[in-house]
C-alpha cells in the first residue's frame, strides 16, 4: 500500500477513522424503518473492525492473533455488505458510500495480507 496522506498507515488509527466516517454517514441518512436497522448493523460491523484489530494486537499467542485477524477481516467484509444495502436504500448517498466501500475493501485486503504473512 502506498502511503496516502488521507489514510494513516497506523491501522489502529485508520480503523478508528473508518468507523467514525461510517457514523458520520449514518447521521446524514434519513430516519426510517429500513435505515434504522441498516444503520444499526453497519455501525456494529464497522466498529468491530477496529475493536477486533486492537484485540489481535494484544493476542496472547500466534493462534489467537490469527483467529482475531480473521474475525477482523470478516467484519470488514460484513461492513461492505451493509454498505451495499445502505446504498440500495439511499441511492442519493452514492459518493459517500462508494468511498467507504472502497476503504472497507482496502482494509479487508490488508488484513488478508497480514493473515497470509502470519502463517
Amino acid at each position: 500500500m502506498g502511503e496516502d496522506k488521507n489514510k494513516p498507515y497506523d491501522l489502529e488509527k485508520r480503523t478508528l477513522y473508518f468507523a467514525k466516517a461510517i457514523i458520520h454517514l449514518c447521521k446524514k441518512l434519513p430516519r426510517n424503518t429500513i435505515n434504522i436497522e441498516l444503520v444499526r448493523q453497519l455501525v456494529r460491523a464497522a466498529g468491530s473492525v477496529g475493536a477486533n484489530y486492537r484485540e489481535a494486537n494484544e493476542a496472547l499467542s500466534k493462534k489467537d492473533f490469527a483467529y482475531r485477524m480473521r474475525v477482523t477481516r470478516k467484519e470488514a467484509k460484513e461492513t461492505t455488505y451493509w454498505l451495499e444495502l445502505v446504498l440500495e436504500a439511499n441511492p442519493g448517498f452514492g459518493n459517500d458510500i462508494d468511498h467507504l466501500s472502497q476503504e472497507s475493501r482496502e482494509l479487508r485486503n490488508i488484513f488478508s495480507s497480514i493473515i497470509d504473512k502470519s502463517k
